[in-house]
């Protein structure tokens, strides 16, 4: 299903809220690639550059968990930018979805290209530096504390006290999800339920509710610089963010490249910043529990997106031999 889409006037009259002058605005353009929201690259006149984020309306079908999107999304960036992660800047945010006009986000653009349009290019060593340079922002991101656990629009659940119920109630929401749209599981829902509840012990581990990107795969990792000599320019969409345990980051970072708790080079960038290396039994159910959240995500997403075809089939080739995985290593204990 293609994303929605917001007219010229539409983006005036949202400029005009966040007082942005539509006079100013010398070019506005689609952008492509995104699965949820609408995007608008604006230029300025100046030369300065914008981008213009709007939800879908929220009567369209969609998972629990992303109800005002917006309101993580600009936290992270707020967030980020308090500890020196670069990141877009944000310009305008109004996020409810309970008044009248519709939400959006207005932030800065930043330069740069996906990790992943380029990953293939990458020379001799540079993959490594890389992986360390990310390391050491995603160290920076994890010592940053929020008021409680879960998602900071507390659509899913109020914040808690404690990372276990949080984590229950995200899991439980985004099954239920599944179950209300029949997207297709490996296994029943149920069967699923009961695994992960299985691992809830080792989440007791965690004492502090630490800032979670929980969608750092590489195409949410711009790099700028000429090839050879490439740094990490942004880590943006940040709209997925809440607060719990850092491991659960590890998730996505290992979605398209090595397993995080076991690449040396981001294991090094990670350290230097304050990050945990070591992981022991109740880690590795952790982690299996977080790639279990992930793959549910993927897998109960593309219902209410409408997605088909190939990539329909993609996701449910990708994903079910890796949710299988995870739930058995939180069933054997890590």
């Amino acid at each position: 299903m293609a994303v929605h889409t917001v007219g010229d006037g539409t983006v005036d009259g949202l400029l005009a809220r966040a007082g942005v002058d539509a006079g100013r605005v010398v070019a506005r353009t689609p952008l492509a690639g995104g699965t949820y929201n609408a995007l608008h690259s604006l230029e300025l006149a100046d030369g300065g550059r914008l981008v213009l984020k709007v939800p879908p309306p929220a009567g369209n079908p969609r998972l629990r968990y992303e109800a005002e999107l917006l309101c993580g999304e600009a936290l992270f960036y707020e967030s980020a930018a308090a500890v020196g992660v670069p990141a877009p800047r944000v310009v305008h945010n109004e996020w409810a979805e309970d008044a009248a006009a519709s939400p959006f986000l207005v932030m800065t653009h930043v330069p740069g290209v996906p990790w992943s349009g380029v990953a293939e290019s990458l020379v001799a060593g540079e993959r490594a530096w890389l992986r360390e340079e990310l390391g050491a922002l995603v160290g920076r991101l994890h010592s940053v504390r929020g008021p409680g656990y879960g998602y900071p629009a507390q659509r899913v659940a109020p914040l808690a006290d404690r990372w276990a119920p949080a984590f229950e109630a995200m899991t439980g929401a985004v099954l239920d999800d599944a179950e209300a749209y029949g997207a297709w599981l490996p296994r029943p829902a149920g069967a699923i339920r009961s695994v992960l509840a299985g691992g809830a012990e080792a989440l007791a581990e965690v004492a502090e509710p630490a800032l979670v990107h929980f969608d750092l795969w590489p195409g949410n990792v711009l790099l700028e610089g000429a090839p050879g000599a490439r740094r990490v320019g942004a880590l943006i969409d940040g709209e997925r963010m809440f607060w719990g345990d850092p491991l659960a980051d590890f998730a996505s970072l290992s979605l398209m490249d090595a397993d995080a708790e076991t690449d040396p080079a981001f294991l090094a960038g990670y350290g230097a910043e304050g990050g945990r290396t070591q992981f022991d039994a109740a880690a590795r159910v952790r982690l299996a529990l977080y790639r279990s959240y992930l793959y549910l995500i993927m897998l109960a997403e593309v219902v209410p997106r409408g997605d088909s075809g190939e990539h329909l089939a993609w996701v449910r080739d990708f994903t079910a031999p890796r949710l299988t995985a995870a739930l058995e290593a939180v069933a054997a204990g890590g």
